[in-house]
């Protein structure tokens, strides 16, 4: 392929696959153009001070409780030997398999007035005690915690074991403890990570919307959700999409700048962090605060959803359960697959054209991870009925009353494209490194063969990128087995999944009953959340 016709074939890929991202915000902000009056208005007067100040008071709990949690039980694990500390290493990473909504069925269900526990308490102290309730603000932010503090684990453990030899060396040489030489020299050091992690955290709280459904907290997502299948406004829910997706950016813009482009000093390993081995009481102590975090986060919940599970499977594990797991399995396959091939055709076409201005306009494309599956969901929505009329209009001039009819918004059309727009991030960044792992020597080897485009591809890079793409294709296939918002805003009519049977038996307060659709979910995310663990943490 001659450069011009390469160059616009690559201009052409990547503007295609920023539209999926960039639309929705385009409608939601477009939806301001012409504002429902009343319902807007009822909106601004009841509705969006609650939603608002929930959301943000989330965002702080969320955010507080993992940077300290995931940090505290990082450094715990990279610096110090206790017993059982091999196992903690990758199983600290295991809530992450954990769908929010799985998690919140289960706290719901346990720790509901009516609950086990509760029962219990007030059988052997008395009427009168009871804990704080479950289904309130501190109860989303606790299972939100629980959920997502892996993240801040993951990267702060691995910025302590990346540098921290070195940083610790120097600052013990300077007098310092170890006490003072991790507060002074190597958590700041750490800042930028944890700071990622946390980033991600937000990112993940905003976009909740099985948690805060199941637990009875307003935010904007259950706004939104509510404006469109409540009030049957797609603008209301277009202006509250707007305003959350604002929220998301802004969150993104933050983040970076308090980063500011830092990294870490000492990007390579530079020796094994010497861990110091923990004795008597605070070994003990140590092995007992790992094991209570892990416990409440995933062994015990797991726990309940299997006694349920086993409860209830004479009466529900039926045929029409198997069609739940037959379209979830189907469903992730398929999104997977387009979503992997957008992906390597994204990578590619950035391989293939390197201007900044091309660059930037890849990153666009995958700027929707950042925005919450609620915003995507409406905001495609909008255009793909307006396309759908007017294809609808166009028919009818022409074949007039035997026109066919036509529903896009009916189908997975929707569905898919919002797919792309949410997970595009996920699966160009497996393919991405294994491009860069690609040498350029070997294009021009392969040039030099006859082997151009698209057969340059085929040939050279396809057998070289196996591992990667099947890495994506893992990462996405768990992700959209455990999506809620899409699923549940953009299905066709009767089209119902593992995730939302889940959410559906959870609104009925069927906690019980959800467990088999959950353990499911679960029980496909355990293996890569392992391997991921394993590889990520450089356990051996």
């Amino acid at each position: 392929m001659s450069p011009m016709p390469q160059r616009f074939a690559a201009v052409a890929a990547v503007a295609l696959l920023a539209v999926p991202a960039m639309l929705p915000l385009v409608s939601a902000a477009l939806a301001w153009a012409a504002p429902e009056g009343e319902i807007w208005q009822h909106q601004l007067q009841h509705v969006l001070p609650r939603v608002t100040g929930n959301t943000v008071l989330l965002l702080v709990l969320v955010a507080a409780v993992t940077g300290v949690l995931g940090t505290a039980l990082a450094w715990l694990v990279a610096g110090h030997e206790f017993p059982g500390r091999s196992i903690f290493a990758w199983a600290l990473l295991l809530p992450l398999a954990v769908p929010g909504y799985v998690l919140a069925v289960v706290f719901a269900g346990a720790l509901d007035f009516a609950g086990p526990l509760q029962s219990w308490l007030r059988d052997a102290l008395g009427v009168g005690v009871r804990l704080p309730p479950i289904r309130s603000l501190g109860g989303a932010a606790l299972v939100l915690s629980l959920c997502l503090y892996p993240y801040v684990y993951m990267l702060a453990r691995v910025a302590f074991e990346t540098g921290g030899a070195r940083t610790l060396e120097a600052a013990q040489t300077l007098g310092m403890d170890r006490r003072s030489a991790f507060r002074r020299a190597l958590l700041p050091l750490a800042r930028p990570a944890i700071a990622a992690g946390v980033g991600l955290v937000c990112m993940e709280t905003l976009a909740d919307f099985g948690v805060v459904a199941a637990l009875n907290v307003d935010t904007f997502t259950t706004a939104i959700y509510r404006a469109w299948y409540g009030m049957f406004s797609i603008a209301a829910a277009l202006q509250m999409a707007a305003v959350l997706a604002l929220l998301a950016l802004a969150g993104v813009w933050v983040e970076r700048r308090l980063r500011g482009g830092r990294g870490f000093a000492g990007q390579r390993p530079n020796g094994a962090l010497p861990r110091l081995t923990l004795t008597g009481a605070r070994a003990f102590a140590a092995t007992g605060i790992a094991s209570f975090v892990l416990a409440v986060a995933f062994v015990l919940p797991m726990a309940q959803l299997l006694a349920w599970a086993v409860k209830h499977a004479a009466s529900d594990l039926d045929a029409r359960y198997w069609a739940f797991a037959g379209r979830s399995v189907a469903l992730a396959a398929s999104g997977s697959l387009v979503v992997v091939a957008a992906a390597l055709v994204h990578g590619y076409a950035l391989r293939l054209e390197r201007r900044p201005w091309l660059l930037g306009l890849g990153r666009l494309a995958t700027v929707g991870y950042a925005v919450p599956g609620t915003v995507l969901a409406v905001g495609l929505f909008a255009p793909v009925a307006a396309l759908n009329t007017w294809m609808q209009d166009r028919l009818d001039i022409a074949f007039g009353a035997s026109a066919p009819q036509v529903f896009l918004q009916g189908t997975l059309l929707t569905m898919f494209v919002a797919y792309l727009a949410r997970f595009l991030a996920v699966g160009t960044g497996p393919v991405e490194s294994g491009l860069e792992r690609i040498h350029r020597n070997l294009d021009e080897a392969a040039m030099l063969l006859g082997a151009r485009g698209a057969g340059r591809l085929r040939r050279l890079h396809l057998p070289l990128l196996r591992g990667s793409l099947l890495a994506a294709a893992v990462l996405v296939f768990v992700d959209l087995m455990k999506e809620l918002p899409i699923t549940l805003m953009t299905r066709p009519f009767g089209f119902e999944t593992l995730a939302v049977r889940v959410f559906e038996m959870a609104a009925e307060g069927e906690w019980e009953r959800a467990a088999l659709p959950s353990v499911l979910i679960v029980a496909v995310g355990v293996l890569p959340v392992v391997l991921l663990a394993r590889r990520v943490t450089h356990v051996a």
